[in-house]
């Protein structure tokens, strides 16, 4: 039962993130909610497997953790290279028509 209490939650921090972090045009509505919670589900699920349990806690931090990693580095490293490839694109278009 805690796997949907810890996946709404990853999805919560994914869908704040995508609003605290700058060029959120750049990707998708849903990208950062769905891949936190996609994310906190396999840790949770995978830490579960090795023997922790949800009332030590640190299956929370862990799986949480992870959410809003993912969440940081989509949000920081998608715009970035979503830039690249339009620039390129462009260059390539601009070359083309010459």
């Amino acid at each position: 039962m805690e796997i949907i209490y810890v996946t709404v939650i990853g999805a919560g921090i994914g869908l704040v993130l995508r609003y605290l972090l700058p060029h959120r045009a750049s990707y998708g509505l849903v990208l950062l909610p769905c891949a936190s919670a996609a994310v906190t589900a396999a840790i949770w699920a995978g830490l579960t497997w090795l023997g922790w349990t949800p009332a030590g806690g640190w299956i929370w931090v862990a799986a949480l953790g992870a959410a809003l990693a993912i969440a940081l580095v989509l949000g920081l490293v998608l715009p970035a290279q979503r830039r690249t490839a339009d620039e390129r694109a462009l260059a390539e278009a601009v070359a083309s028509r010459s």
